[in-house]
C-alpha cells in the first residue's frame, strides 16, 4: 500500500511537470493561435541556463533568473522573427518554430557538449521530503524527512515497509500548484489579465482602446517560454540535464494540449495529471493478456494467433498509452476534455 501511494504521487508530480510545460504552450496557442514547436527546446535551455547560473550564484537565484532569461529570448524571437511570418498563416509559423528547435539543440550541443550535466539539487532538496511507513500494528503513517532506521526495522513479529518520496519531486509539485494559482489570479483578477483575454477574442477593439496588441502578444509569447524555462530548471535538477531532454517531453506536451483541449488552461491541468498517472502507474504492472487468460482458465501458447501482442505487459505498453488516448480523444471528442474549439 505504501508503494502504491508513492507511485501515485510520482504520477501526480510527473503530471504537474507536464502542466508547467503545457501551460505556457496553451497560453501561447490560446492567445496567438501559434503551436510553438520549439517549446520543449525552451524547457531544455532553462535547465542549461540554471545549471550554469547555479555554479556562479547558487541554485535559488538561478531558479528566478534562468526563466527570465528564457522568457526574454522567447520575446525577442517573437519580435524579430515570428511576427514577420505571422501574417502568412499557420504553416510558416510551424516551420519557423520547428527550425528554431533544431537551432537551439545544436547550440546547446556546441556550448555544453553531448554528455549530461552534473546538475545536483541544493542541500535543502536533497534526500526525501517524507517517508511513508507501513506496519501491521500502526497501518500507514507519514514521517517528514527520512525515517530513522529503528522506525523502519522489521522484526519476526512486526514487518515494516518504508518508502521515501524525493524532496525534488515534492518541490516540483509545490511550484506547479503555485504557478497554477498565479496564472489563474493573473488572468482573472488583474488588469493585464483582462487585456490578454480581451485581445484573445477582440484584438481590434483592444487596439482601438489604446492597448498595444503586438506588444501584448510579445509578452505572452515570452511569458509562455519563461514558464517552459521554469519547468526546465526543476526538471533538470530532478531528472537529468542533457541535450535529449527536449526530445523526451517534446511530443508528450502536444498530447497534453490536445487531450485537455486546445487553448484550455484547465484542460491542460486535468490532462497533465491524467497522462502523468497513465505514464507512471502501468510501470508497476508486469502482467499481460496472457496472464489474464491464464487466470480465467484459458490456455494461450506461443503458436496461437496474436500471441506476440498478447504477451506484451502493461509496463511495456506504458509509453504507448498517452498516444492511444490522443487517438481516442481525436476520434470521439476532437475539442478535447475541456476545450471549446476543435483540435
Amino acid at each position: 500500500m505504501d508503494q502504491l501511494l508513492i507511485n501515485v504521487l510520482n504520477g501526480i508530480s510527473a503530471g504537474l511537470l507536464l502542466f508547467m510545460l503545457s501551460s505556457g504552450l496553451t497560453l501561447i496557442f490560446s492567445m496567438m493561435g501559434v503551436l510553438n514547436f520549439a517549446h520543449a527546446s525552451f524547457y531544455m535551455v532553462g535547465a542549461y541556463f540554471a545549471y550554469t547560473l547555479t555554479r556562479l550564484v547558487g541554485f535559488w537565484p538561478a531558479l528566478v533568473v534562468a526563466p527570465l532569461l528564457v522568457g526574454l529570448i522567447g520575446a525577442l524571437f517573437e519580435r524579430t522573427a515570428l511576427r514577420r511570418v505571422h501574417k502568412f498563416g499557420h504553416v510558416p509559423e510551424l516551420l519557423i518554430t520547428f527550425g528554431l528547435s533544431f537551432v537551439i539543440l545544436e547550440l546547446v550541443k556546441l556550448i555544453w557538449g553531448l554528455s549530461s550535466m552534473p546538475f545536483a539539487p541544493p542541500p535543502l532538496l536533497q534526500g526525501p521530503a517524507f517517508t511513508v511507513v507501513q506496519s501491521v500494528a500502526d497501518g500507514l503513517s507519514l514521517v517528514w524527512g527520512a525515517a530513522s532506521p529503528e522506525r523502519c526495522a522489521s522484526t519476526a513479529e512486526l514487518i515494516v515497509h518504508c518508502s521515501t518520496f524525493p524532496a525534488t519531486r515534492f518541490f516540483m509539485m509545490a511550484v506547479a500548484l503555485v504557478m497554477l494559482l498565479a496564472l489563474w489570479l493573473l488572468l482573472t483578477r488583474t488588469r493585464i489579465g483582462l487585456v490578454i483575454q480581451a485581445a484573445l477574442t477582440h484584438p481590434e477593439m483592444v487596439e482601438a482602446l489604446g492597448h498595444n496588441v503586438p506588444r501584448v502578444f510579445m509578452l505572452v509569447f515570452g511569458s509562455g517560454c519563461g514558464l517552459a524555462g521554469l519547468a526546465g530548471v526543476i526538471g533538470g535538477v530532478t531528472f537529468v540535464t542533457e541535450p535529449s531532454m527536449a526530445t523526451i517531453v517534446g511530443s508528450i506536451i502536444f498530447v497534453v494540449v490536445v487531450v485537455g483541449g486546445m487553448g484550455s488552461l484547465a484542460g491542460a491541468f486535468v490532462a497533465s495529471l491524467l497522462i502523468g498517472l497513465l505514464q507512471t502507474l502501468p510501470l508497476t504492472v508486469d502482467k499481460s493478456l496472457v496472464h489474464v487468460a491464464a487466470s480465467l482458465g484459458w490456455s494461450v501458447v506461443p503458436g496461437d494467433l496474436g500471441y506476440p501482442l498478447m504477451k506484451i505487459t502493461l509496463a511495456q505498453a506504458a509509453p504507448i498509452l498517452p498516444y492511444l488516448l490522443l487517438v481516442l480523444i481525436l476520434i470521439f471528442r476532437p475539442k478535447g476534455l475541456l476545450g471549446t474549439r476543435e483540435s
